[in-house]
């Protein structure tokens, strides 16, 4: 199943409901969305921060 057809989906569930509802829940579905892309970005620049120095984790202690 597609994720991104999950509000379609949700609002072809609710035919008898006024135009306002569907229409929140979309505000508060793309809201999430948003929320979720901001927090994915963060994480890919603190990656990114962190691959900035090349001595980190270059050498690898194989002896036991």
């Amino acid at each position: 199943m597609d994720v991104g057809s999950l509000p379609n989906i949700a609002l072809a569930q609710m035919p008898s409901l006024s135009t306002s509802v569907p229409s929140d829940i979309s505000i508060a579905l793309l809201s999430k969305q948003l929320d979720l892309s901001q927090t994915l970005g963060m994480d890919m620049v603190k990656a990114m921060e962190q691959s900035v120095n090349p001595g980190i984790g270059g050498n690898i202690d194989v002896y036991a």
